[in-house]
């Protein structure tokens, strides 16, 4: 099959690799349908590494996926041969003390789709993952949507491990996808104004377009004054975004 490689720093290649096989009972092969590009994917183009995590050429990136299901396990029940599905990332152990204890999102051994020395990302033909990361979509969702669904769940995590939205006083600093993939679920879970800074200004412009109170870049504009303008008993709860 085909797959797309950093092949080094800043230059990518699409090379003939081997195709995935089902070789566990819950394992699901996916043909994979359409790839979001994550920032994280960005450094390791750039950069070649995000801290310990260095890339060993060639290895192809890539986490935010959607697919449809070309074969399955014989373990595997709740999904089918041309189901289409979003996909979750994280490959989990269900062996160290974390998963014994209901934790696999803090595994020890957890790997993780494109990510260096865990597993290969999903820019290629086909993947093999876990049934328990094959989550079935709606006949209403388009598959670039459903690509979005990881990131996305990222601010509708934070929204609901925050306080209660509705009436809330929200600021949100850095309004890449995150920063939109909160203030989203904020607006819809009731919060009265959502106020966002970044540093360009086609997200600021695109914040207010689609609900946002305010918006300011901190290279230019004294975010915190501005705020406490609109908003005297200032916020009720804020979220990095930056990064």
């Amino acid at each position: 099959m085909k797959a797309v490689q950093l092949t080094g720093l800043r230059q990518m290649a699409l090379c003939e690799v081997p195709d995935p096989v089902l070789t566990r009972p819950d394992d699901v092969l996916l043909s994979v349908r359409a790839v979001g590009v994550c920032g994280s994917d960005v450094h390791y183009y750039t950069s070649g590494r995000i801290g310990s995590q260095v890339v060993r050429y060639p290895f192809a990136v890539g986490h935010e996926a959607a697919g449809v299901v070309e074969a399955v396990g014989p373990a595997v029940r709740h999904v089918k041969p041309g189901d289409r599905v979003a996909i979750d990332p994280p490959v989990a152990c269900h062996a160290c003390d974390q998963c014994l204890a209901g934790r696999p999102h803090t595994c020890r051994q957890l790997r993780y789709l494109g990510c260096p020395g865990q597993l290969d990302g999903c820019l290629s033909e086909r993947l093999v993952m876990p049934e328990e990361c094959c989550f079935p979509l709606p006949p209403t969702l388009s598959m670039a949507e459903a690509a979005l669904i990881e990131p996305l769940s990222i601010g509708v995590y934070a929204v609901r491990q925050s306080i209660p939205m509705a009436g809330a006083r929200v600021g949100i600093f850095g309004m890449g996808p995150i920063g939109f993939s909160v203030m989203l679920p904020a607006l819809a879970a009731g919060a009265a104004a959502v106020y966002v800074s970044d540093r360009i200004d086609a997200r600021v412009s695109l914040a207010r377009a689609h609900g946002a109170a305010w918006g300011g870049n901190p290279d230019r504009d004294d975010i915190v004054g501005e705020i406490a303008e609109r908003e005297p008993l200032r916020l009720d709860v804020a979220f990095e975004c930056c990064g």
